[in-house]
């Protein structure tokens, strides 16, 4: 969702914050609990709570196109949007985008303190294009971080969008486009 439909939360966050460890991404860092347990480390070092997060969140607006990329593709096919977002992060942004399917993460809370995250299972994305595959679905996969290589991997096709050089670099053997109408074609080629 994010950096493909969204813009990075994380970062959102540490622009408004003036914290720039922040910053850090699955653009940057191919180990999600790595990079998790660092931002829950910083969230508590700098007293930052849920709800100052959620009011960044509140302000963001999905990336141009992104809502109307989402609904021509509904049109032609079932959309399931994988991420490592949280759902306590995601219902400002679902909502702009015409409330898509989301399948993600949940954070721990208590008394607005973020302690820790529950993942509901490891490598998610790619567990869950395994199974849709295993129902005999033709999965279509996009992304644009580390996070999103192992499910491009076990989707019928994948594609990259808005990726950092460095995951282009790393992983050639899908193709990149840099906007969502060069997505849907290349979608809609792979249908």
């Amino acid at each position: 969702m994010e950096g493909v439909l969204t813009p990075e939360i994380w970062i959102a966050v540490a622009e408004k914050t003036r914290l720039p460890e922040l910053r850090r991404t699955t653009r940057d860092e191919p180990d999600y609990d790595k990079l998790m347990r660092g931002r829950l480390a910083i969230l508590d070092r700098h007293g930052i709570k849920l709800s100052d997060i959620q009011a960044v969140i509140g302000s963001l607006r999905p990336l141009a196109g992104a809502r109307e990329f989402l609904d021509e593709l509904r049109a032609l096919a079932q959309v399931v949007i994988l991420s490592d977002t949280f759902e306590q992060f995601a219902a400002p942004l679902l909502r702009q985008l015409n409330y898509p399917t989301l399948l993600c993460h949940r954070l721990v809370v208590e008394e607005d303190r973020i302690v820790d995250y529950q993942i509901r299972i490891r490598e998610q994305k790619r567990e869950a294009v395994a199974a849709f595959r295993r129902m005999n679905y033709h999965v279509i996969s996009a992304g644009d971080s580390y996070n999103d290589t192992a499910m491009l991997k076990e989707a019928n096709v994948g594609f990259l969008i808005h990726a950092p050089e460095n995951v282009k670099k790393e992983f050639p053997q899908f193709p990149a486009v840099e906007s969502h109408a060069e997505l849907l074609k290349l979608i809609k080629g792979a249908m």
